[in-house]
């Protein structure tokens, strides 16, 4: 069953969402406020293929999912309409990230649902390149054209599939996006300026000098190249969720399944053209004429600017103000300086990129460096920025360090261009002059190799690569470990008291979903000390935004909880301390966290902490006949059955 029709299920079994004054999760269970509990088809939800149980305590109707809640939760809000109370840019201690972290969060949420396909194309697009290079294909030939538009089609319509993703990621609807971007990568739009004059030019004699082609209701639209953008379409698609979520509310059901996406359409495409473009051409033009001075004044710090953040203006979409100034000077000069200073960068990515390529844990992580690697010695630098560097970032971060190295090198000798050449490897001819090969060559040929070695070193041994993956949406260390053991043999091992306290049954708690075995068998223990212990060596693979639970992948792949106290999710993180990060590795017997025994209980909440594997089908579990455990004393044996 998919979340969405289990979404819908549970939200008709609870009253419909007009029943719901609100619902959150916690680490296995929505929790409802309901207007009538009495309306809840309790038994109904209870026999519900993917809920476990249903509970009530404390005002709240707690349907119980397991450890894929959050995947439900998201689909509950989307299609109840719901305000989402679990942030997703939430870090682990339940408080909002840094602006580089959230900013990261978002654009690996949106593209990796991409990545294989990215990296796909640009491997097409590099070894496309690499045929006229060698003189097995001309431009002008069929086979050419063809793979040039199986490589190049899904940068150029990039924005249509970001439209997709974003828009899901924002927790809109995904068509919506899509049709947005259809309508920034309109050929008919696009190709105006070349079809004829402006109709006047807005700010003439300044840097924002802007040709004005068409109007929309008397305003004037400054047109901009959309296609192969990003940030535009995601900016688009963020406020197009917010106008999609007011018509929602306001709109009259009988209606709402064409007069919302109409009504967002005509809000928010306008409003791109109008804003968003305007500010991405200024931006970029600001940018150009901001390099050219820094270039006047200091070739090596224009090089250290430029080859430093060149991948983030690619992002942007800034890097266009400076094409058409290498463009010009070329034209008018015969050679450009401009663009020649980041050159490095793709050299730089690759030498990250190769670094995780062989140091990551993770087989997913390695099966994209491979292709990433590739197009990025070819210039084609989405794949490993979005797909590998971005998610991981201390590897982005080191790129852009060692690109601006790469950059002061190339301003530092003078390397310049003399025709708009390849990218990466192609691009190292069009930096010979006419006189032959001279010192800025060797330059080039310096600051690429010097970038890629030293950004593989710095990765390679400072990337934090293993631990961060653990974070990375694309995919997770202990995934992989889980769906290994799922084809190896089931392996025995001995799971120690994460505690100093009194063992309890789990039949003896109060919450149904844990005393039922439903959740996972295990044990409970009563706290005699506010310290909890890693139970096994292994992975954090959830760590709750309260920090009132945790969820460990063994080394052997046991999936073990401890959920410290009872309800307590509605303290909302006080008097608790975690000393580990979703994504850790921990040894057996790491200290995890620290609480407030006494205040916890003060507030009214039972300390009792279920210790329980959820993932118990493949093993007969024995429980300690102690009736007292301390720290690492043998709390569960799990033999293979």
């Amino acid at each position: 069953m998919s979340y969405e029709q289990l979404a819908k299920d549970i939200i008709a079994n609870v009253g419909g969402k007009e029943n719901v004054n609100s619902v959150v999760h916690c680490i296995t269970r929505l929790r409802f406020k309901l207007k009538d509990e009495g309306k809840a088809n309790t038994e109904v939800l209870k026999k519900m293929d993917g809920v476990v149980t249903v509970r009530t305590s404390g005002g709240q109707y707690q349907v119980v999912i397991g450890n894929h809640v959050p995947d439900v939760y998201k689909a509950v809000v989307e299609e109840g309409g719901f305000q989402a109370q679990q942030s997703a840019d939430l870090d682990q201690d339940g408080k909002k990230g840094s602006v580089f972290d959230r900013f990261i969060d978002m654009i690996s949420g949106i593209f990796t649902p991409i990545l294989s396909v990215l990296a796909a194309s640009g491997m097409i697009k590099g070894f496309n390149a690499l045929f006229i290079a060698v003189g097995w294909l001309e431009e002008a030939s069929g086979t050419y054209q063809v793979l040039n538009a199986t490589g190049d089609a899904l940068f150029h319509f990039l924005p249509i599939l970001l439209g997709y993703t974003a828009m899901k990621k924002f927790g809109g609807t995904p068509f919506l996006g899509m049709v947005i971007a259809m309508a920034l990568v309109y050929p008919n739009l696009e190709g105006i300026p070349q079809a004829g004059e402006p109709l006047y030019t807005l700010f003439t004699g300044t840097m924002f000098e802007s040709p004005v082609y068409l109007e929309f209701l008397g305003i004037p639209v400054i047109l901009m190249t959309y296609s192969t953008s990003v940030i535009p379409i995601i900016v688009s698609t963020f406020f197009a969720t917010k106008v999609e979520h007011f018509f929602k509310k306001v709109v009259p059901s009988v209606v709402k399944m064409f007069l919302v996406p109409m009504f967002t359409f005509l809000i928010i495409v306008p409003l791109t053209f109008i804003i968003i473009g305007p500010i991405a051409t200024w931006a970029s033009q600001l940018l150009g004429e901001v390099t050219v001075w820094a270039y006047n004044l200091s070739p090596v710090i224009a090089g250290l600017f430029l080859g430093g953040f060149w991948l983030v203006f690619v992002m942007f979409g800034l890097h266009w103000g400076l094409i058409p100034i290498a463009m010009n000077n070329i034209t008018v000069y015969g050679a450009d300086s401009v663009l020649a200073l980041v050159f490095a960068h793709s050299f730089a990515l690759a030498g990250a990129i190769l670094a995780v390529w062989i140091k990551s844990n993770n087989a997913k992580t390695k099966s994209l460096s491979a292709p990433a690697f590739i197009s990025a010695i070819f210039g084609v630098t989405e794949p490993g920025m979005y797909g590998i560097a971005l998610p991981l970032k201390r590897p982005f971060i080191f790129t852009l360090i060692t690109s601006a190295i790469g950059g002061a090198v190339l301003g530092f000798v003078g390397t310049t261009g003399y025709v708009m050449g390849g990218l990466g490897v192609f691009q190292i001819p069009s930096f010979i002059p006419p006189e032959g090969f001279d010192i800025t060559v060797v330059g080039a040929l310096i600051s690429a190799a010097g970038g890629f070695v030293l950004a593989f070193f710095l990765t390679y041994f400072f990337g934090n690569i293993n631990k961060i993956e653990g974070t990375d949406p694309a995919t997770n260390q202990a995934e992989e470990k889980q769906l290994e053991s799922n084809k190896a043999p089931i392996q025995n091992e001995v799971v120690t008291s994460p505690l100093i306290g009194q063992v309890k049954s789990l039949e003896s708690i109060e919450d149904t979903a844990f005393a039922s075995g439903a959740i996972g068998k295990g044990v409970a223990i009563e706290p005699l000390e506010n310290k909890v212990f890693s139970p096994v060596a292994g992975t954090v693979t959830t760590l709750f935004p309260t920090n009132h639970a945790i969820g460990i992948t063994s080394d052997q792949g046991a999936e073990i909880l401890i959920h410290v106290g009872m309800d307590t999710v509605k303290l909302d993180g006080k008097y608790y301390k975690a000393h580990i990060v979703q994504g850790d590795r921990v040894d057996q017997g790491q200290l995890l966290l620290e609480f407030d025994g006494d205040r916890i209980k003060e507030e009214g909440y039972p300390l009792t902490t279920p210790v329980v594997i959820t993932n118990h089908e493949p093993y007969q579990v024995s429980i300690t006949n102690q009736q007292e455990v301390k720290a690492q004393d043998v709390l569960m044996e799990l033999k293979g059955k």
